[in-house]
């Protein structure tokens, strides 16, 4: 058997994290805003550990980073990554989900940990 290239590897374990719909959503957000995790709790209608895994594997694979604004973590899509054109390209290929932020500005629950 042919042994895969360190990009193959890398490449095969992002699309894997791609293949879960709510991480997927969740770049596809990131990718135009920068969220916290109490507000992907709301969007998914899930708790904050599930949420806080699905974050981390993401932030484990270098798809997403974090920054701290006082006691809150704020999460974005990290646009230095390697596989950033790839991922890129995977989310050209997806809806808009600014509806969803949308709904929770209309709930009062848009920027609910500032």
């Amino acid at each position: 058997m042919q042994k895969l290239t360190p990009e193959i590897e890398k490449a095969s374990s992002l699309l894997k994290l791609f293949g879960d719909k709510t991480r997927l959503t969740m770049v596809k957000i990131l990718d135009s805003h920068d969220c916290c995790v109490c507000e992907f709790v709301e969007i998914f209608k899930t708790s904050q550990p599930a949420i806080s895994q699905h974050v981390r594997k993401l932030k484990d694979a270098g798809i997403v980073r974090e920054t701290r604004r006082g006691q809150w973590i704020i999460y974005s899509l990290n646009k230095e990554s390697d596989f950033y054109p790839l991922v890129q390209d995977l989310l050209e290929h997806l809806p808009s989900q600014d509806f969803k932020l949308k709904e929770l500005e209309e709930q009062g629950l848009r920027i609910s940990c500032d």
